[in-house]
């Protein structure tokens, strides 16, 4: 490039990187032999520093109210029309796929372009593009994130069983033995009675203001002992355990550890009843802060969600109790046909005993047999309805009746606050009484100034445990609600099952004894009963019957 068209000519002759790297040699060579070091600097690239020269700056008028950071390169043509100015660009660094350049912002005096075309000449060569960030093809062994529901449930296993009946007659009681597995490594086993999970229920309650325990089986004075009802309570008393301990809250009370655990169970109840009386209706965490908790004061709900809620709550609960009702004359019906099914089987046998016929007899037995199969099928599909659906139904009902004695802790939570509240208003009253009187009783205002403050914390614990009752019960309820569903889902897929097993079962029974019909004239299709000769000396053919029968071949002949 001549000095004439380079930007960066001056009137003094700049001195090139070679002869700067060279200036001895430069100066004993002539200019016409250029020397062996010199073609070598121009032959490799430089490394060093490009030394800039200063250019000389012509100021001129413009329009543009931004100035010099809006104009435009100048055009080459004076009388081309003005180019709009043009944003200033930030240059971003970013990685760019092999063989593609980085591009540089625009630079209006093209310094940088013309930097570029130096820098080629000078041999100097641009920095290597960077690949592009890829994703890694080895697989992290880190699992993804638990659900806080997934991460509250225990790592222990509750199972009841082997019910046992002890007692003498007025006493006589059913014992269950409690076995707990505890984080996969611990398994220990308690004998506990039907009591013992009432007063754990009971317990649990009162110490756990705002929450929903899962409630025991009701009683049942008639029919205790029965083998079927004593199967359906110790189901009832797993499932209550097993939904106790997945509780987030419930499952850390220390009353279901010592439940779980203790093998002197009586005794140490005794013990914690003397230390820290059992909570009652009037007592628990309101009576353990010295408030008041009765009220003749009637409870009108403040909060639209919490009354939608218990209109919800009485129209599920009808809508369950019908359901059960409809359940319970199901059960009744297949119980009913299962007896009918043994009355005919005992009929049909009873009969194929006096048929002479062999042909006839066989199958009135076999179908005798058959009855008999029917009837098992009814009444195992009975008992696996209420062991099913039934225990599900039952459970909710109960449900619902817990989370309404929650509803109604909070509403004594509320009358025991606004009782603080009156309270703190007389010893109000009192104080201001005292004030007015002067230092004359400053013993008694002291007094009184302290317990003014007593009755500002009791109603401010009392407001707090209002509110927090009235947080947990909301979040009880969504946990009831999603657990609802996924039971209910269960129950009825356990029900259908059970109904297409048992129709099945009935189907492969009928298809069994249409075979043995058709190959009646095989002699072992059916059973057929011995015949006893009472006088051997008697020819076959001679008796009374075979003449009769004689006879009646000729009248047909």
């Amino acid at each position: 490039m001549d000095p004439e068209e380079s930007p960066w000519a001056d009137t003094s002759k700049p001195t090139t990187l070679a002869e700067e790297s060279q200036p001895s040699q430069a100066a004993d060579t002539s200019p016409s032999t250029p020397s062996a070091s010199q073609k070598a600097a121009s032959s490799k690239p430089s490394r060093g520093p490009r030394r800039m020269v200063a250019q000389p700056t012509r100021l001129e008028a413009v329009d543009d109210p931004l100035g010099p950071l809006g104009a435009a390169p100048p055009a080459e043509d004076d009388n081309a029309p003005p180019v709009p100015p043009l944003k200033e660009q930030m240059v971003i660094r970013t990685s760019m796929p092999q063989g593609q350049q980085a591009r540089r912002a625009h630079d209006p005096h093209g310094v940088d372009d013309e930097g570029e075309e130096s820098e080629q000449k000078i041999g100097g060569r641009a920095p290597p593009p960077v690949e592009a960030a890829r994703p890694s093809g080895v697989r992290t062994s880190t699992q993804p994130s638990m659900s806080v529901e997934q991460a509250s449930k225990p790592n222990f296993t509750i199972h009841v069983g082997d019910p046992v009946k002890i007692g003498d007659l007025t006493s006589s009681h059913i014992v269950y033995s409690v076995r707990t597995r505890a984080y996969k490594q611990s398994e220990f086993e308690v004998k506990r009675r039907y009591r013992d999970f009432l007063w754990l229920y009971n317990t649990l309650h009162a110490n756990n203001p705002g929450f929903v325990v899962p409630p025991p089986p009701d009683k049942q004075a008639v029919g205790r002992f029965d083998s079927n009802f004593v199967e359906s309570r110790r189901a009832a008393l797993e499932k209550m355990l097993n939904k106790t301990a997945s509780h987030p809250i419930l499952q850390h009370d220390a009353d279901l550890k010592l439940f779980l655990e203790s093998e002197a169970f009586n005794v140490d109840i005794k013990h914690k009843e003397r230390r820290d009386p059992l909570p009652t209706e009037s007592k628990g965490v309101l009576g353990s802060l010295g408030i008041s908790v009765g009220s003749s004061n009637k409870f009108v709900e403040q909060d639209d969600w919490f009354h939608d809620r218990k209109v919800y709550l009485d129209a599920l609960e009808n809508q369950l109790k019908g359901l059960l009702k409809a359940m319970d004359q199901m059960v009744g019906q297949r119980k009913m046909m299962a007896e009918a099914a043994g009355d005919f089987s005992a009929s049909l046998h009873a009969l194929s005993t006096v048929e002479l016929s062999p042909s006839l007899s066989g199958p009135l037995d076999a179908l005798s047999d058959l009855q008999l199969t029917i009837r098992d099928v009814y009444d195992r599909q009975a008992q696996q309805d209420v062991l099913t659906f039934g225990i599900i139904i039952e459970e909710y009902i109960r449900l619902i009746g817990s989370i309404k004695q929650a509803f109604s802790q909070r509403q004594k939570g509320f009358h025991a606050w606004h009782a603080a509240e009156s309270e703190l208003q007389k010893k109000k009253s009192s104080q201001d009484k005292l004030l007015r009187q002067g230092k004359s009783q400053q013993d008694r205002l002291n007094q009184v100034n302290a317990e003014v403050g007593e009755a500002e914390r009791k109603v401010h614990q009392a407001r707090l445990l209002f509110d927090e009752m009235g947080r947990s019960l909301k979040t009880e309820l969504d946990r009831f609600e999603k657990e609802k569903v996924e039971d209910f889902k269960s129950g009825v897929e356990t029900f259908l099952e059970g109904a297409v097993e048992a129709q099945k079962e009935l189907i492969e029974k009928w298809e069994t004894f249409l075979m043995q019909l058709d190959a009646e004239d095989d002699e072992s299709a059916f059973y057929k009963p011995p015949v006893y000769n009472q006088d051997a000396t008697k020819v076959p053919g001679d008796t009374a019957v075979d003449r009769a029968r004689a006879r009646l071949h000729e009248d047909s002949d």
